[in-house]
């Protein structure tokens, strides 16, 4: 076991980002459930989906078993998010518009989208396979736990935020393709990809509608 962990925390570039995603991810999710005033399990589903929904898709697609059912290490990282979104709860209001919840998620979705590039890389998929997969582990999770929450997914109508996915996913697969290493790959991937969220979050940054376009027109 205490293998696993040394592994999980200082191993191979899909091994770190997992771990920080699942933390991450786990501690976004809870703190959304928080503040629909769920009860202790409702909170601890709404964080494990939002940490494991995205990653079983993107196994699935690639036909592999979700990690999720291989380790029991990847449930314990997930509720030690919730357990830190309740600790936080305890002491601060509104968790889920803290700061610190609002950078976590960053993080998480860089996290995330770094891993399921570098699964789609090694299953030899195209580079709109690699893309995809990494906006799909990084987006699908949130999605599902919105479902939960009964509110339409966020990503599809309002912030710019799968966008940033997506840019980072391609920065992955572009670094990989002139022979970046994986880990340099990795890192300039989730570089992109929190730094133009944070960016999005502080300048207020979203993506035109079909009303918007139809306002400039008239």
């Amino acid at each position: 076991m205490s293998q696993d962990v040394i592994t999980i925390l200082f191993g191979d570039p899909f091994a770190v980002m997992n771990t920080i995603g699942l933390v991450a991810f786990a501690f976004v999710g809870a703190s959304k459930a928080i503040r629909e005033e769920f009860d202790v399990f409702g909170i601890g589903i709404v964080g494990l989906a939002m940490a494991f929904a995205g990653g079983t898709t993107r196994d699935l697609l690639v036909s592999r078993i979700p990690l999720v059912l291989q380790s029991p290490i990847e449930i314990s990282l997930a509720l030690f998010g919730v357990a830190l979104a309740i600790s936080l709860n305890v002491i601060r209001s509104s968790p889920d518009t803290h700061p610190v919840t609002l950078v976590a998620d960053a993080i998480g979705l860089a996290a995330f989208t770094t891993t399921g590039a570098i699964v789609a890389t090694e299953a030899g998929v195209s580079a709109f396979g690699i893309v995809a997969l990494g906006t799909i582990n990084a987006v699908g999770g949130g999605a599902f736990a919105d479902i939960l929450l009964d509110r339409s997914p966020f990503i599809l109508f309002e912030d710019f935020y799968a966008s940033c996915s997506v840019l980072g996913a391609t920065t992955y697969w572009l670094a990989g393709t002139v022979g970046a290493a994986g880990g340099t790959a990795a890192i300039m991937g989730a570089v992109v990809t929190v730094g133009t969220r944070l960016v999005a979050v502080t300048y207020d940054w979203k993506l035109p509608t079909a009303q918007n376009l139809g306002a400039q027109r008239d």
